[in-house]
Parts: structure tokens; C-alpha cells; sequence
């Protein structure tokens, strides 16, 4: 299979990220943190929102392996590894190496849970 690298270019830095390396995208104010499964963090300026955008730009349908969770969260469904509505947790983890473990509202877990079970993704 070939990799899917997405670029984040600034004044000072580039970045180049293997796409099925990426666990999860967390809202930092204006800046979003890439969580990445060797548990390294990149922080890039820009809001999840145009996050979001830029993900979807530079990859097109490779972007469906991403889910947009809440205010704070994109999280890369092949991860998904446990969703607990009553504890308010989402473990994520490739069943081997790690396990992120996040706090989602029950709400927008819900809507997961029923879209993951409708979808089977």
C-alpha cells in the first residue's frame, strides 16, 4: 500500500506526516496538536476547523478514516478501540504498541457509537 503523507508548511518549519500514522487531532486554542502512534506531538497553527479543511484538501478520500468528535477532537477511526458514554472515555489504539485514552462528552460519543455501528467502519 502506498503512504499518504499530508504536509504543514510555516516560516520556520516543515512537517511531512504519514496519514496512517496519525491517531488523533486535539484543539489547542488556535493551534491543533497531531498525536501521532509513536506517541510523538506536532503542533501546528491552525484551529481545528481549518484543520479540518486541510486534511480534506491535501488527501481527498483518504480523509474518511478521519471523524470529527466534539469541539476538541478528529480522531482516525481505525483506532477506535473502546467507547464508554458513561465514563466518558474514547480508547484509542492499534492493539499493540498504545492506547490513548480521551475525554469526549457523552453526547458526541453517542452519535459515534450509533454512526460506528450503523457504518461498521
Amino acid at each position: 500500500m502506498e503512504k499518504t503523507y499530508i504536509f504543514f508548511n510555516s516560516r520556520d518549519e516543515l512537517q511531512r506526516i504519514d496519514v496512517s500514522k496519525i491517531v488523533y487531532f486535539e484543539a489547542d486554542g488556535n493551534y491543533t496538536d497531531i498525536v501521532m502512534v509513536n506517541k510523538l506531538r506536532a503542533s501546528v497553527c491552525m484551529n481545528l476547523g481549518e484543520m479540518e479543511k486541510a486534511v480534506a484538501a491535501q488527501i481527498g478520500d483518504a480523509a474518511k478514516i478521519f471523524m470529527r468528535i466534539g469541539k476538541r477532537f478528529i480522531i482516525n477511526m481505525q483506532y477506535v478501540y473502546s467507547i464508554n458514554v458513561l465514563k466518558q472515555q474514547l480508547i484509542l489504539s492499534d492493539y499493540d504498541h498504545f492506547a490513548f485514552q480521551v475525554s469526549i462528552s457523552k453526547e458526541a460519543l453517542r452519535k459515534m457509537k450509533e454512526l460506528m455501528l450503523v457504518t461498521k467502519i
